[in-house]
């Protein structure tokens, strides 16, 4: 296969499988411009597929960086009306969005003040953004461009093919149908999320090195997969790769210490040896070797910032796993082993969502807030068990396999 066969299929790959790109849809691609190749890939393909406008939008990280040292502070949360009305007609419309990760420069922001970092974020757009989210009104998929960048932080030296032998095995791009490869492997996960949806545990806990955490569950919520359908009954597989089932715990029931098993980039940073202390299921206490005071930040941005809105499980069949790279970059990271994320949850997880109030969802623990971050918490060395109402303690992972049949 040549790199052009290899890239167009790789966009076919987002647009038909991932976003599942429909007739006459608006499609917003979100890239950096090192990630230009595959943007015009997957613009192409797009119209292939009946797209009646693709829009490309290039993000620039040192842009972002000179904003972050010289702009005000009181601008830094700021998000521009264009901005929004753009998010809004994609929502209204039902539109489809294709993101494309993969920093070049994941540390590029590292030197600089961790609380302003921290609030540099668009929090209306992020709030608009979740909120068409969770009304299911956009087809969205996020995927990884192999660049020299991203290479170099992964292997210490620019290879950007290995890179892609990488990202092609996890993708299942090096499958003979990946389409169907795909099919069978969301099948799988499916089979998995509804196993723990019959067992209904009442909290999950977590034991390992510097790891003693228990997060009590929702009850009546479902385990999910990274596969969704859209009001309109479109399917898109929003993570690619995915190896995850998750769900959305109760954010008032997280106790204990957790301590992260990978670094994670985040915004232009890269938070290492993170720990986090959870008591009445709020994270009291972060300490990290790097990265700390950002963390800090991001849980400070809004009431419910600092408590979890996902738990997901991952096993050692995992692609991502496998292949036994940092990535860097939490699409791939996440998918490599366990994880949990603090800040906003996801309402596919809360059957009959549509029909409840606000007021409702924060009765049962579900948690909203503009901020979600996913870390790494699982591997060989984590023991993972799901707590039946009783207080059975039922084996879920050990040294990395799944126990539950």
């Amino acid at each position: 296969m040549t790199p052009e066969e290899r890239l167009e299929r790789y966009a076919r790959l987002a647009v038909e499988v991932g976003s599942n790109v429909g007739e006459g849809q608006v499609v917003w691609v979100i890239a950096l411009p090192e990630h230009a190749p595959l943007a015009r890939a997957v613009a192409r393909v797009a119209y292939e597929n009946g797209a009646s406008y693709v829009d490309v939008d290039y993000t620039d990280q040192h842009v972002r960086r000179a904003r972050i040292e010289l702009a005000a502070e009181d601008t830094l949360g700021w998000t521009p009306p264009w901005v929004l009305a753009k998010i809004d007609h994609i929502a209204e419309q039902h539109g489809a969005l294709i993101q494309l990760v993969g920093d070049p420069e994941p540390e590029l922001l590292a030197d600089l003040d961790g609380t302003r970092v921290g609030k540099t974020r668009m929090k209306e757009l992020a709030e608009r953004y979740v909120q068409a989210l969770n009304q299911r009104q956009i087809n969205w998929a996020i995927l990884a461009y192999p660049n020299e960048g991203w290479a170099t932080t992964v292997f210490g030296e620019p290879d950007v093919e290995r890179l892609w032998d990488a990202v092609a095995d996890a993708t299942r791009l090096d499958e003979p149908d990946p389409v169907e490869a795909w099919r069978s492997h969301i099948d799988k996960l499916v089979a998995r999320a509804e196993l723990l949806n019959e067992r209904a545990f009442d909290h999950l806990r977590f034991r390992g090195p510097g790891t003693d955490l228990t997060v009590g569950l929702i009850p009546g919520a479902t385990w999910c997969t990274a596969l969704e359908e859209t009001v309109d009954g479109r399917r898109h597989v929003v993570n690619m790769p995915t190896e995850e089932v998750f769900t959305s715990p109760d954010r008032r029931r997280t106790e204990g210490v957790v301590r992260s098993t990978k670094p994670l980039a985040l915004s232009g940073n890269v938070v290492r040896d993170l720990e986090l202390r959870f008591e009445g299921g709020r994270a009291v206490e972060v300490n990290a070797s790097s990265g700390a005071e950002l963390i800090r930040e991001q849980i400070r941005q809004d009431e419910n910032a600092c408590m979890l809105g996902e738990v997901a499980l991952v096993d050692g069949e995992s692609r991502v796993g496998r292949s036994g790279l940092v990535f860097l970059n939490t699409l791939f990271d996440e998918n490599a082993t366990c994880h949990i994320a603090y800040g906003g949850g996801s309402l596919s997880t809360i059957v009959g969502h549509e029909t409840l109030t606000p007021e409702q969802l924060e009765s049962l623990g579900y948690n909203e807030s503009v901020v979600h971050t996913d870390f790494m918490i699982g591997g060989p060395e984590v023991e993972v068990d799901g707590i039946e109402p009783g207080g059975a303690a039922v084996p879920l992972l050990r040294a990395d396999e799944w126990q539950l049949r």
